[in-house]
Parts: structure tokens; C-alpha cells; sequence
């Protein structure tokens, strides 16, 4: 082969200035490896410095190492676990974020004979790609410039491109992929940046080529990573208390916080609640872009079509985790943005989940009642849900909390009866923000009215001295001006927030006080979600009616945060004129008529109803 290994040694210096075909370089490199079992090993350890350097390399040490790299590829059968340990470990080593691309696709070349040649290399190997989804941490500042972003792709590319190839000739690879994915990631989560690259390619895999095998551990272990960045910023850290104030009261503007893209709608914040006191908090800011992240990833699903498949993963996820975290803060935005993407299949399908879980008596309470607040919250601040499904799901609520009272007929009691007082209070709570956007479609208008509430409400279990005060004060108010419901008693609160029976009902999680939908605190998250969000500002209460009758019509203003209420008003109209299109009288008045009469009739049947005892 034109080349003598005296003794079954070479010098390593004899490749330099020498033409050898690729045999011949293989044939080379496979007599340093074999002469390490014989006892030589200088050629080896040159092999093992050419591999090791780490140094800046100039050219010709750089053509150096990629005819080495290459002539390993083809030499992988004679590398041997334990005899060329310290080989082994200068490959893996490597950072592909530190050569061009040459040497680069040597060493993929590399990595990827490897893996395919023998089992005992296939975990080893997945992880040095995995661990080139980072780059090391001196490139932060490197990263933002355009031949950072350049080199960026150029790793990436290839890692990926590598890791597909492994797993279509090693059929367990996929498996060992995704148990080293989800291990190294609870070891990256320093810094934003390098965290965020990461993240990045887990996603990427998700709906990648091999998402069928990978995705589903990757989505449910990066939903419990964002649950545990959560839970590391403290209540403490970003609530300030004031009793004094109600749940309305304190979604407030927030003073002096601007923002290039907010509008006049969308600047307000709760006051107790502030951005500001998140100003700086790396466990925020890391958070914030993780689930930006994931949001841009949602939008990427909804666009391939394959939003229901991921959204069944993050209703288990939610389900197993969130649900039950203790007030999780920020990490539940994801299941309500991928519900934003859909209202009408995984929208509507997360509402009907929830009120599965708040009515199956199988349920442990404390799951129950965190499903009645996920659900009341919910319903509350989606913009996106039409008027027709938040009637039905509050009809469902209050026909459990009937029936309940018809089996319970005894005096107050927070602490037996708190799941039945969660879902009397999150009733109320919803129709708070909703209540006007019902009324105004008729069809809607006469199933709320039909509804018992006045029966649940003056129940001996006396709901409305349980549940919070300041919920309670602002359904009042907005009831009797609807005619929806009006107490026998009079209810001083005097603005508070709380009473010691709501304390008692809530328990130690305080669940009486979770509204997991409050607006979100996270800035960059909170952009993305600001197109389908309620804010407390933007409801127009039902109380308003007579000063607006003054100042003009208020149908747009209403159409502007429910949207569907013109469309399904529009589609009742037109039914009714279908249906009287022959007939010779006036059709808009014939409607009012009707309306009116329909009105009359459910009032006087829910005014009766409120006489009449459990």
C-alpha cells in the first residue's frame, strides 16, 4: 500500500506532503489502532493530539484533522471500547460550534459510523449531538450577529440531519433519543439564551421526521420544565395584598409600564400584580421566552395541520401537572393559546373537560375545585369562545349545583361544602364578564333567564355569604339591573376582597382566590396572547346600559370583545324572517314582540321558583 509500519509503528508526520487514496488513509489509521493492543502507541497518541487540539488551527492542520476524521469513519470497526478509551472521549468532546464546515461534516461523518457500528457507541453518540444543541457559553454575544446566526444553522442543520440518519439505522435510537432530550435538558436551564437554543431543538424534533417517536415525551417533559420555572418565581415575589380592594378593583392599569405595540386597550395590568416587580428576575425572563417559544411552535402545528395531535398531549400534560400545581402562574398560557389557534374543536374540547372533571363525583376534591376556577377563569378571559358555549357550560354548572342542593338541604358550611360553593361562585364569576354578551342575543337571553340561579343562590347553604365579596357585590349588581336575580336580604361587603368564609372554603391553597387566567405578567407572552384576551376593562357590565342608551347605541362596543354575539344574533334574525318571510305584518316588530314576551315569561318563572324551597 505504499506505506511500511516498521514494527507496527509509523510516524505520524509521514501522512504530511504524502497523496494516499482513501484506502490507503484508512489502512494508515488502522494501524495505529491496532498496533495499541501490541504495546505501540506513539502513532495512536499523535491520532489522539490531532483530534484532541484546541488551539486555533491553521490550514494545514485543519486539512489534518478532517483526513483523519474521514479516514476514522472508515476504521470505526477497529476502535475498540475500552483500548481507545481516551480517543473516544477527544471525539465526543468535540464542539461542532467551533470548526467550518468541512471539518464539521467529517465529524458527522464520524459520529454517524459510529452509532451504526456497534450498539455500545449509539448512546454516546446521540449525546454529543444533543449536546451540540447548545453552543459553548463565550457565543452569546457571537449569536446575534449575522455570521453567528450563520453558524448557527450551519451546526444545527447537520446535528439534526445526523440524528434522523442514526435513527433510521438504529431502530432503538429513537427511544435513546428522547430519554437523553429530556435528561440533559434539566441540567441546561442557566442561562436565557443558551436555554432558549435549546428548547428550540427540542421542538424542532417534535415536528421533525421523527416526531411519531420523540414528540410526546418531548412536548410533556418541556410543559413540566415550564411548570418548574414556575413555581421558582414565588407569590411573594410579585403579589402585594391589599384586602381592601376586590378582584375588578385590582386589575388596574399598570402606572408608567409602556410598550411598543400596546394600544389603548391593551395597557392594563393589575396594579398588585406588576411587571415591574418581575424586572430582572432571570427565572422570568427565561420562562417568558420559553413559552414564546412554544407559542411560535403552536402557530407552526396549527399551520401543518396537527394541532389536535399536539393538543392531546397538552391536555394530558395539563391534566397531570398544571392542574394540580399550586397556583401555577404563567405555564397554563400554553394550553389556552393552542385552544385561541382552534376555539371551535380544542377551544370548545378543553371547556367540556373541565366541567367533566368539576361534575364527576370520582374526583378528589382539591382536583375538582382547581378544575372549577382552570374552567370559570377560562370562560372568563377567552375572547375566542363564543357566547354559545360559555351559556352551555354555565347551564351544566348550575344544574349540578341544583341537584346538589336538593341532596344537601343544611346550613352553611365552607369546609364541607366547598366544591359546591366553587362552583356557585365561578357561575357568578363568569356571568360577571358575561352576562351582558348573553343578554344581548335572544335566544341565549332566554336560556340564562330560564336558569335556576335564584334557586342556588338563596339555597340554606347561603352561597352568597361563601363565596368571595367583591364577586358577589359585582353579580348583584349586574343581576338586578338584568332582572336575572334579585336577593330577599341585603349584602353589605364594603368593598372587600375576602371574608373568613371564603378563607375556609378556599382551604390553605386558597383556591377561592386562584383565577389562573388573570392577565398574564410575562411581557413578551403577553403580546402574543392580548388579541384573545377579556380584560376587565374592555367587559361592559350590564349597569352601564342606561348611560350608554344616552350616549348611542352600544352593539359595537359589545361586538369588539364577543365578536360572535352580532354573528349568532344575526343568524336568529334571519331564521325568523325565513320562517315569516309570507307573512303581511311588520317582521322587526313582530321580533320585539316576541322577545319581550319570552323575557316576560322566564322572569315570571324564575321570580316563582325563588319563593319555592329546596
Amino acid at each position: 500500500m505504499g506505506v511500511e509500519l516498521e514494527n507496527g509503528q509509523a510516524q505520524f508526520q509521514d501522512m504530511e506532503g504524502v497523496n494516499f487514496t482513501d484506502d490507503q488513509l484508512v489502512d494508515f489509521i488502522r494501524g495505529f489502532l491496532t498496533s495499541v493492543s501490541l504495546g505501540n502507541t506513539d502513532g495512536y497518541h499523535q491520532l489522539v493530539g490531532v483530534i484532541h487540539h484546541r488551539d486555533r488551527l491553521s490550514a494545514d492542520e485543519v486539512a489534518l484533522l478532517v483526513t483523519c476524521l474521514k479516514a476514522l469513519s472508515g476504521a470505526v470497526s477497529c476502535i475498540d471500547v475500552v483500548l481507545h478509551e481516551s480517543l473516544l472521549a477527544a471525539i465526543f468532546k468535540m464542539s461542532l460550534w467551533d470548526y467550518g464546515p468541512n471539518v464539521m461534516d467529517a465529524l458527522i461523518e464520524l459520529i454517524t459510523s459510529l452509532a451504526v457500528s456497534s450498539g455500545k457507541y449509539v448512546d454516546s453518540c446521540l449525546d454529543m449531538l444533543v449536546t451540540n444543541f447548545m453552543p459553548p457559553h463565550s457565543y452569546k454575544d457571537f449569536l446575534k450577529k449575522p455570521h453567528g446566526l450563520t453558524r448557527k444553522d450551519e451546526v444545527l442543520s447537520r446535528v439534526h440531519t445526523a440524528l434522523k440518519d442514526i435513527s433510521d439505522l438504529v431502530p432503538l435510537a429513537p427511544l435513546r433519543l428522547e430519554l437523553i432530550v429530556v435528561h440533559k435538558m434539566q441540567r441546561v436551564f442557566f442561562k436565557e439564551s443558551l436555554t432558549t437554543i435549546y428548547v428550540e431543538n427540542m421542538l424542532r424534533l417534535e415536528k421533525g421526521a421523527m416526531s411519531e417517536f420523540v414528540g410526546r415525551k418531548i412536548l410533556t417533559a418541556l410543559v413540566d420544565k415550564l411548570l418548574d420555572l414556575d413555581v421558582e418565581i414565588g407569590w411573594d415575589d410579585i403579589l402585594q395584598d391589599d384586602f381592601s380592594k376586590g378582584i375588578f378593583e385590582i386589575e388596574l392599569e399598570d402606572d408608567n409600564e409602556s410598550t411598543d405595540d400596546i394600544d389603548e386597550d391593551s395597557s392594563e395590568l393589575p396594579r398588585e400584580l406588576s411587571r415591574k416587580s418581575l424586572g430582572g428576575n432571570v427565572i422570568a425572563e427565561t420562562l417568558d421566552s420559553l413559552i414564546v417559544l412554544t407559542f411560535e411552535h403552536l402557530e407552526s402545528c396549527e399551520r401543518d395541520g396537527r394541532l389536535n395531535e399536539v393538543f392531546d398531549i397538552l391536555l394530558l400534560s395539563f391534566q397531570r401537572t398544571v392542574l394540580t400545581a399550586y397556583k401555577s402562574k404563567f405555564a397554563q398560557f400554553v394550553i389556552f393559546y393552542a385552544c385561541a389557534l382552534d376555539p371551535e374543536v380544542c377551544g370548545a374540547r378543553f371547556a367540556v373537560t373541565l366541567a367533566d372533571m368539576f361534575v364527576s363525583c370520582n374526583g378528589l376534591p382539591l382536583t375538582r375545585m382547581s378544575a372549577i376556577s382552570y374552567l370559570a377563569s377560562y370562560l372568563s378571559r377567552g375572547k375566542f369562545l363564543s357566547t354559545s358555549l360559555v351559556t352551555t357550560i354555565l347551564k351544566r354548572l348550575v344544574d349540578w349545583c341544583l341537584e346538589y342542593g336538593k341532596t344537601h338541604d343544611v346550613d352553611l358550611n365552607p369546609k364541607a361544602h366547598k366544591i359546591f360553593y366553587s362552583g356557585c361562585q365561578a357561575i357568578m364569576y363568569v356571568l360577571c364578564f358575561r352576562m351582558r354578551s348573553i343578554l344581548e342575543i335572544p335566544r341565549l337571553k332566554s336560556q340564562l333567564l330560564l336558569m335556576p340561579i335564584g334557586r342556588i343562590l338563596t339555597h340554606r347553604l347561603s352561597p352568597l355569604k361563601v363565596c368571595l365579596p367583591s364577586i358577589v357585590e359585582e353579580f348583584l349588581r349586574q343581576a338586578k339591573v338584568a332582572n336575572l336575580f334579585t336577593p330577599s336580604e341585603t349584602f353589605i361587603f364594603n368593598g372587600l376582597l375576602e371574608s373568613e368564609y371564603s378563607k375556609t372554603f378556599g382551604g390553605i391553597e386558597r383556591l377561592d382566590m386562584f383565577f389562573p387566567y388573570d392577565p398574564c405578567l410575562l411581557k413578551r407572552c403577553d403580546r402574543y396572547l392580548r388579541p384573545y384576551f377579556v380584560y376587565w376593562s374592555m367587559v361592559r357590565p350590564t349597569y352601564d346600559e342606561e348611560e350608554e342608551e344616552d350616549e348611542g347605541s352600544s352593539d359595537e362596543d359589545v361586538a369588539e370583545v364577543f365578536p360572535d354575539k352580532i354573528e349568532e344574533n344575526l343568524m336568529d334574525d334571519e331564521a325568523m324572517a325565513r320562517s315569516y318571510d309570507d307573512r303581511e305584518f311588520d317582521l322587526d316588530e313582530f321580533d320585539n314582540a316576541l322577545d319581550k314576551m319570552l323575557v316576560l315569561v322566564a322572569v315570571s318563572i324564575e321570580y316563582s321558583k325563588s319563593f319555592v324551597h329546596f
